[in-house]
């Protein structure tokens, strides 16, 4: 036996099992099977910009600009709420006894209510980033 690396015999074996050999589904060099040849599906071309038009995807400024827009509606939405609300309701937590305009009170609830919801939402978010680094 030879030690050359032309001699076949001295290659080391490998299969389709080991993920190193031959890809099974292709003819083998020196085997008699037709190669199939397709020809390449023409790529089609893309339909001319009038003049004057840009085609642009979103920006984030574009974006930005979208979500401040809201904002301020939702902020005028809001005004309008309290303004019209402004008559005092008395609110009692625990010791404390607070009065306060009725639109004022319930903004606040629902800023309380946001917060414990973010809150909760941290902790789970950590819960899974430590599950996540564990399995790593």
């Amino acid at each position: 036996m030879s030690t050359t690396p032309e001699d076949p015999s001295n290659s080391p074996v490998y299969g389709p099992a080991d993920g190193l050999g031959p890809d099974p589904e292709l003819p083998k060099v020196g085997e008699d099977k037709a190669v199939e040849k397709h020809d390449p599906e023409p790529t089609p071309t893309p339909e001319p910009v009038p003049t004057g038009t840009s085609v642009t995807d979103r920006t984030r400024a574009a974006t930005t600009w979208v979500g401040l827009v809201i904002g301020a509606i939702v902020l005028i939405l809001l005004l309008v709420f309290i303004l019209q609300n402004l008559e005092s309701v008395s609110v009692k937590i625990l010791a404390w006894q607070i009065d306060f305009p009725l639109g004022i009170t319930i903004l606040l609830s629902a800023i309380a209510g946001a917060l414990i919801m973010a809150l909760a939402g941290g902790v789970r978010i950590i819960q899974i980033r430590r599950a996540a680094k564990r399995q790593m």
